[in-house]
């Protein structure tokens, strides 16, 4: 006999993690929900930013299932409770929702998106006034109040909701940053040719409306299933952007090429060079550190976190910048921009890249813009722009990441109280020299490697990372922690 279907009921609570409350679409992550944690967390950000900011908030969201109804619903609670919302027309970057906020003295941003997770799951992320993801203590007020079952007062008159076009002044912003007309000229001249994977994200269309021209873009079609993948810029989802960029090699090896990669909401990014090779952010910022210094004569402090490669603070040693580094996550680097307004860039090895220029918010279409600019005002390849830095500073090196599911939160446990009871002195057959436990534990060997470890703080899952003079080497190092951890 076949069984009834029962939907899933969740009875989690609502939390927010590094940015932003995600969960299963219908599941987690439904009408009735967002009802209830929209108007708190535009109440909560009037208490935060009301003192100096209008009683607006702003209301976008991405190119998920229902994204706009979810948009819709959002506006209608908050202005409910006497907002006034300004509510985007169209799907937009993350970034430019947070760009209009801080343009417009808002409150802040309300932000339909799940970002890269798998389009099962849809999402709230909260923007402050200043342009930026509000500090947990902004998040953990939210959850205190939906935990006591607060319901905010109905205004008497509601707030106006009033329609916007989300991409136009953030579009006006990221032009006036770079050479927009030397980028276009190499583009339509044939110099460089530009490949953009938007993975069905809210970056399509973006650089066609930057560069005032086309380009060649890949999975710009709105798929909610993100082709069954997620919406990551990780290799594993861009093999028809490495075929399409070594095909276009083998018709034009000596022509210049490019493919960016960016995420679901366009917060973050990657990159693939002329001949079809993956380059991650470790590559990717200290290639941006060298272009603003040395070309574009900008200074201030770069910011990196724990796991960024070292050929990072060696870049910006040849330009005499400071470095401060920061636990991972974006949220630590947007603390340190509202700490020092003079800074360069602050960048982490998942892909996000901010700028001191900027609002404290990562921008992929803003990096990507910068990359363009790097290899059309140098001539060369993103590549060859990583090899001349890597002769500059003497380092080379290699990196890689290993997140290990653990057997169990008591195996977590364990394995944590094995590395506060007995430091590890050697790793692979290399020796420890020492060990950083700013954000995990960082152990820094005798050849120059480095191993960090860190531990998942609401699952059980193991995360390894590892940076080398060789890729054989960062392989044995992992699978020497793996082997340790299991």
């Amino acid at each position: 006999m076949v069984q009834p279907f029962s939907p899933p009921v969740t009875t989690s609570p609502v939390k927010f993690g590094t940015d932003g409350w995600r969960g299963l679409i219908a599941a987690d992550f439904t009408f009735e929900r967002l009802a209830r944690v929209a108007p708190i967390a535009a109440q909560v950000l009037a208490e935060t930013y009301g003192d100096t900011h209008s009683q607006t908030i702003v209301v976008g969201y991405d190119r998920r299932f229902r994204a706009e109804q979810f948009a819709h619903t959002t506006a209608e609670v908050v202005s409910a409770i006497g907002f006034n919302v300004l509510l985007a027309d169209t799907y937009a970057p993350t970034p430019a929702l947070s760009w209009v906020a801080n343009q417009q003295t808002a409150l802040g941003a309300l932000v339909i998106t799940a970002s890269h997770n798998p389009g099962t799951y849809s999402g709230l992320k909260i923007k402050g006034a200043f342009g930026g993801s509000v500090p947990p203590a902004v998040t953990q007020q939210v959850e205190a109040l939906l935990a006591e079952d607060f319901i905010p007062t109905a205004a008497p008159t509601p707030g106006a909701i009033q329609t916007f076009n989300p991409w136009s002044s953030y579009c006006e912003a990221l032009r006036s940053k770079v050479d927009v007309e030397l980028i276009s000229q190499a583009i339509s001249s044939g110099k460089l040719t530009v490949f953009a994977d938007v993975m069905h994200g809210a970056a399509a269309g973006g650089l066609a409306q930057l560069l005032g021209l086309s380009i060649k873009e890949l999975n710009s079609d709105r798929d909610p299933l993100f082709g069954g993948g997620a919406p990551e810029p990780l290799p594993r989802y861009l093999a028809s952007l490495f075929e399409t960029i070594k095909n276009h090699h083998h018709s034009q090896a000596d022509a210049l090429a490019i493919g960016l990669v960016f995420d679901g909401d366009s917060d973050r990014i990657a990159a693939v060079d002329s001949q079809g090779n993956f380059l991650s952010p470790q590559v990717l910022i200290p290639i941006l550190i060298e272009h603003l210094a040395a070309r574009r004569s900008f200074s201030g402090e770069v910011i990196k976190t724990i796991s960024g490669s070292e050929l990072i603070p060696r870049v910006a040693g040849l330009y005499h910048l400071p470095v401060f580094e920061t636990p991972i996550g974006y949220k630590y680097i947007a603390d340190r921009m509202l700490e020092n307004h003079n800074v360069l860039l602050g960048g982490e090895e998942s892909g996000g890249i901010g700028y001191g220029n900027h609002i404290p918010e990562r921008d992929g279409l803003l990096s990507g813009l910068y990359l363009l600019e790097a290899v059309a005002q140098s001539g060369k390849d993103l590549s060859e722009l990583y090899q001349d830095l890597q002769v500059k500073t003497a380092y080379a090196s290699f990196y890689d990441r290993l997140d290990l599911p653990l057997a169990s939160m008591e195996v977590r446990s364990k394995l944590l109280e094995q590395l506060e009871a007995k430091p590890l002195m050697e790793v692979a057959g290399v020796s420890v020299v020492d060990c950083l436990t700013q954000d995990g534990y960082k152990f820094r060997l005798s050849d120059q490697s480095w191993l960090l470890i860190r531990f998942s703080g609401t699952e059980p899952v193991l995360r390894l990372y590892c940076e080398a003079a060789t890729q054989e080497r960062v392989e044995q190092t992992l699978n020497w922690a793996k082997n340790w951890a299991t």
